[in-house]
């Protein structure tokens, strides 16, 4: 029998760009892979392109499904949603009891969680697996996030782990945990990312317009900074971007990009998480609203020409000494923003005794994902000595730089401010430093107010026994 009319090890559904990349990567890795979409022009296209890779497209589902060994292992990449449970119907009568289902779109956890509980009741398995790093990574090496059955994921490992980036730390794979730990974490993942993104654009803004720096000359400047502690993959996309020229006018091509940001859902979908569990993510929420702000485009235009904000004019030291500023507090910001990510992964994990190891997490973020950066090295190493740890900043390998940098920090913030330069994530990352730090915070007041127009009621600070008790302070 030929290699051709063997049943395929592995099969892809839905050939669109990460579907198509995926598909190829696992081929590369020598693994006898199927494909289908319900669009056949889409299978011709992949193949034409890709004459020398053994992919066996199908254009009817019930054939791709037979053309699999068993038990099958079939990866669906299509849009995540009702697609999703249309699809998981469609293949239901097709399958037999043992055969694995694969979800790696970016898909709401908790329906990652329902799905997961209907396949186990007909007898298949079910795995959510977050998969970061674009179309690049699919293609060559992505960071992997599986959730689902332990003895499920035991049947894919073989071929996740040959297709996943690698790192000075190994395999960027792991087993996240059960039911929807895997979508959980990437959403989260792709939180960060909002607020890292976010952090660039208003460190690019207040050099821009602070100091006067084009493009070129920031690409520079971000060029020195990710050679040391700053380095990450974010920041090197920032600078290509930097250095890209359109080729009609010679400009800067980002100098002629539209400044308006859009969404997929993730980073939503992580702050409306974080409110349900208690946990605080503002530097989330903060990248969040200044995406929803920049698509008011046309409010903000016409408000420029009613609300007046100060002239920009820095002193000589400050003109001096920003751009340091700048990144000593995007370090600072960068390790306050993986904080508030991690607390919520651990809030989620404690919520639904997923029991996922913050330390893995870090590991197998260090390549193939979007958020690498050189900091999840000593992020990982936080969790290894004390898995407990109840917030990064607190560690030994942060505390110290947040105290060095802090300063930095402030000053930036305190330039942009006087500057009316915007830097939400940067304001709201050092508030959140800021609260965390502070043994009096003056909710007392709040909850005082809370019981006088409610009757909420409180307790007393002097009196820690006496329970929650109510004053009539309207009196």
């Amino acid at each position: 029998m030929s290699e051709q009319t063997k049943p395929a090890q592995f099969g892809v559904a839905g050939m669109g760009v990460m579907g198509a990349s995926l598909a190829l990567n696992i081929a590369d890795h020598g693994f006898r892979v199927a494909v289908w979409d319900r669009h056949p022009e889409k299978l011709q296209q992949v193949q034409q392109e890709n004459p020398k890779q053994a992919l066996q497209g199908f254009a009817e589902l019930e054939k791709f499904v037979a053309g699999l060994e068993r038990p099958r292992r079939i990866l669906l990449m299509i849009t995540a949603g009702a697609p999703v449970d249309e699809m998981m119907g469609r293949l239901f009568p097709l399958l037999s009891p043992g055969d694995v289902i694969m979800d790696a779109g970016n898909s709401w956890y908790l329906d990652t969680r329902r799905r997961e509980a209907l396949c186990k009741e007909k007898g298949f398995h079910f795995l959510g697996i977050g998969v970061s790093g674009g179309e690049e990574g699919a293609r060559n090496g992505p960071s992997i996030m599986p959730g689902g059955p332990k003895d499920a994921y035991a049947l894919v490992q073989p071929v996740l782990e040959a297709i996943a980036a690698r790192s000075e730390e190994g395999l960027c794979v792991t087993h996240v945990g059960p039911e929807g730990a895997g979508h959980f974490v990437k959403m989260v993942h792709n939180g960060i990312e909002y607020a890292d993104m976010q952090l660039l654009a208003e460190t690019y803004d207040v050099l821009r317009r602070g100091l006067g720096l084009d493009a070129a000359t920031l690409a520079d400047l971000f060029s020195k900074w990710n050679e040391g502690i700053a380095e990450s993959f974010l920041l090197e996309t920032t600078i290509k971007v930097l250095r890209k020229r359109d080729p009609e006018t010679g400009k800067p091509l980002v100098d002629l990009v539209l400044d308006k940001a859009g969404q997929k859902g993730t980073g939503k979908w992580t702050v409306q998480v974080a409110l349900d569990l208690g946990v605080p993510v503002p530097s989330i929420a903060s990248a969040l609203d200044a995406r929803n702000l920049s698509s008011r485009k046309d409010e903000r235009v016409a408000a420029s020409k009613k609300l007046h904000g100060p002239d920009i004019s820095l002193s000589s030291e400050e003109k001096k000494e920003l751009a340091q500023w700048a990144h000593d507090a995007l370090y600072a910001a960068r390790v306050v923003t993986y904080a508030q990510g991690m607390r919520l992964i651990q809030a989620a994990s404690d919520e639904y005794k997923w029991g996922v190891s913050l330390a893995e997490m870090a590991r197998i973020w260090r390549g193939g994902c979007i958020i690498r950066a050189k900091l999840l090295t000593p992020l990982r190493e936080s969790f290894q000595q004390q898995s407990t740890l109840p917030n990064l900043m607190v560690s030994e390998a942060f505390s110290p730089v947040l105290d060095k940098m802090a300063p930095a920090w402030r000053k930036f913030v305190g330039v942009a401010t006087k500057s009316g330069i915007p830097v939400p994530v940067f304001s709201s990352s050092l508030a959140y430093l800021d609260s965390y730090r502070s043994p009096e915070l003056p909710q007392n007041l709040t909850q005082a107010q809370r019981d006088a127009f409610g009757a909420h009621t409180y307790q007393r600070r002097d009196k820690p026994d006496a329970g929650f008790v109510h004053t009539d302070w309207l009196k």
